[in-house]
């Protein structure tokens, strides 16, 4: 059965820059999640970043998220404030926006698997009832 999952920056990169060298274990591990996976604002924003000087990058991204591939999903007030509290307990390690922002959605939407390539980080980081997320691929 195909999982629900967050996505984080590194296979949206992946994904649409043919030369990165996880670009294929990425576009092979899309067949694995039920769409669209959930991202937002935080991620786009370092993809943006990130992709900054690849003509069509971001284009690209919005594309993605046209087809139902992926989904931004909102942030509010409580969002926020639970961020806030992630990034202070993790800053020991500089934990990043766009992670806590990742970690706050898959607990709110009871997801249980991130899309990252970022195993350093997400190995350690817990859900406030002290769950990790499995880490794809």
């Amino acid at each position: 059965m195909a999982k629900r999952a967050v996505a984080d920056t590194g296979p949206l990169i992946a994904i649409v820059r043919k030369r990165e060298s996880a670009h294929k274990k990425c576009v092979a591990a899309m067949k694995a999640f039920q769409p669209p996976l959930l991202t937002c604002w935080p991620v786009i924003t370092e993809a943006a970043w990130l992709l900054r000087n690849e003509p069509g990058g971001l284009k690209a991204i919005a594309g993605l998220v046209a087809s139902g591939s992926f989904e931004l999903v909102e942030l509010d007030e409580v969002a926020l404030h639970w961020i806030v509290a992630f990034l202070e307990r993790y800053a020991s390690i500089g934990a990043q926006m766009a992670d806590a922002a990742l970690i706050y959605i898959a607990e709110r939407e009871g997801i249980e698997t991130v899309f990252t390539l970022d195993r350093r980080d997400f190995s350690i980081y817990r859900t406030t009832e002290g769950r990790a997320l499995e880490i794809m691929p």
